[in-house]
């Protein structure tokens, strides 16, 4: 460990005594250590994601640059930890004024201007004059998100519980860099088996998020916008993983930076204090859910009120309004990390909200077709799933004849999804996961298997 970490330190001097850029060649000649070219590019990118050094081009032109000081942030607590998705842009329509936004911040980060909290973003908002949601998209949403449930808050989803608690925990944390799979994640909130092979704190993630989802379903009636709901909301998703055993639950007074943006969140303590509770006030004068939703997903990462998990407290946030509604959940879905953290990064640089709900609108939608009451309204099957309908058939038997656990079913799904195109691999995976996850006694004959050979797997998928 100490090796790497002394050799991140030498590519990281390397790199910096080329202030205008240097090639994988200058750096290996310079390095003269037994490193192999590719081991030094995994560890160029590690510093990259870390927020040490920037990587423009691609392939022979690819260029390592440094990031000046002015640019070095402390206390780091909003990360990318994503790979670029160079399919994202066309998975999700952009806008023409998202694509422009995703353009600035695509920019290398050195051409981008720093920026501070600006504080007339929040105080010039309006509630129910001023919309970042326009009518149509309003009424599209409604369209989507209606259930035809009229009962108190929160009973559309205790119906669907058991699905969204994995839906919502999976794909919030697979946004914060979680490498648990679907599978890997059901199995830890349904039989609280964690697996060894990942970190203990990916595991207290999910559960976390297991805790906090329950407690905006089951106390539906009782929570809103306010200092109780969102500090317990906050607690519950931070808890074991702050150093500070006091931060959870606790709003911040200290400096924070965002890696890899120019914005500087605010330092003040009592300026954070009053613009929090101003946001609050704001989200309560709403009148549209969807709207409160959305403008949560905007403002609460952007005031970065608590020492961090500030992106996953607003995730779930963006739940509260359409759980109060009996509305269809927003699971996040299939939502590219890459364009997700562009959208925010638009948002702290520029106060530019397009790009992020393009992929809010997107998400919605998405979310909206996993759950039942929603796809029968809609009436369209899944493209993807559709063209991959033998594949993920023929899978699926093998898995359930030869009585495969979720572990091992887990591995035969990679090892099948290896033989498709590579931006097919990971919806691919998805796609057969959630249909194991969906089988029961009621829909297994199309897969042409007997009533007792479902039953021997169906015992081995639950040991």
């Amino acid at each position: 460990m100490k090796n790497m970490k002394d050799s991140s330190s030498k590519l990281l001097e390397i790199v910096n005594s080329f202030p205008n850029g240097v090639n994988i060649n200058e750096i290996a000649s310079v390095f003269n250590q037994d490193f192999s070219t590719r081991s030094i590019q995994r560890l160029l990118l590690k510093l990259s994601k870390e927020g040490h050094i920037t990587i423009t081009g691609k392939a022979r032109s690819t260029k390592y640059q440094p990031i000046s000081k002015k640019e070095t942030r402390l206390n780091t607590v909003f990360e990318f930890h994503n790979k670029t998705n160079e399919t994202a842009t066309t998975l999700i329509p952009l806008s023409k004024e998202g694509k422009q936004a995703h353009s600035r911040v695509s920019a290398p980060v050195q051409l981008r201007s720093p920026v501070g909290y600006q504080q007339n973003f929040l105080k010039s908002y309006r509630p129910n004059i001023d919309s970042y949601l326009s009518g149509k998209e309003k009424e599209q949403l409604a369209a989507l998100g209606n259930t035809g449930i009229d009962r108190p808050a929160g009973t559309y989803a205790q119906q669907i519980m058991n699905r969204l608690l994995i839906d919502l925990s999976w794909n919030s944390s697979r946004l914060e860099g979680n490498t648990y799979s679907l599978l890997d994640t059901e199995r830890l909130i349904v039989q609280g088996m964690a697996d060894d092979s990942k970190s203990a704190k990916e595991a207290q993630m999910i559960l976390n998020h297991k805790d906090a989802i329950e407690f905006i379903v089951q106390a539906a009636g009782d929570i809103g916008f306010n200092r109780y709901t969102f500090l317990n909301l906050h607690a519950m998703l931070a808890n074991n993983l702050l150093a500070d055993l006091e931060a959870p639950g606790r709003l911040r007074s200290m400096a924070v930076g965002i890696t890899g943006s120019t914005y500087t969140p605010i330092a003040i303590p009592q300026l954070i204090d009053e613009y929090f509770d101003l946001m609050l006030e704001k989200t309560r004068q709403i009148e549209d859910p969807f709207e409160q939703s959305f403008f949560l997903m905007v403002h609460l990462p952007y005031l970065q009120p608590f020492d961090d998990v500030n992106k996953r407290v607003s995730r779930l946030a963006a739940n509260i309004p359409l759980i109060k509604r009996n509305l269809s959940p927003l699971s996040f879905i299939d939502v590219p990390e890459d364009l997700y953290f562009k959208g925010m990064i638009a948002v702290f640089e520029q106060n530019d909200i397009n790009l992020l709900k393009d992929v809010f609108l997107w998400a919605y939608a998405r979310s909206a077709q996993n759950y039942s009451v929603i796809r029968q309204s809609i009436g369209e099957p899944d493209l993807f799933r559709l063209k991959y309908r033998e594949s993920i058939r023929n899978l699926i038997t093998t898995i359930i004849i030869n009585g495969l656990d979720s572990k091992n079913a887990q591995k035969e799904i990679k090892a099948k999804a290896e033989d498709l195109v590579e931006v097919d691999q990971e919806q691919f995976i998805r796609s057969v996961e959630t249909e194991l996850m969906a089988l029961h006694e009621g829909n297994f004959a199309r897969y042409r298997v007997s009533q007792q050979e479902f039953v021997n797997w169906q015992n081995n998928w639950k040991t």
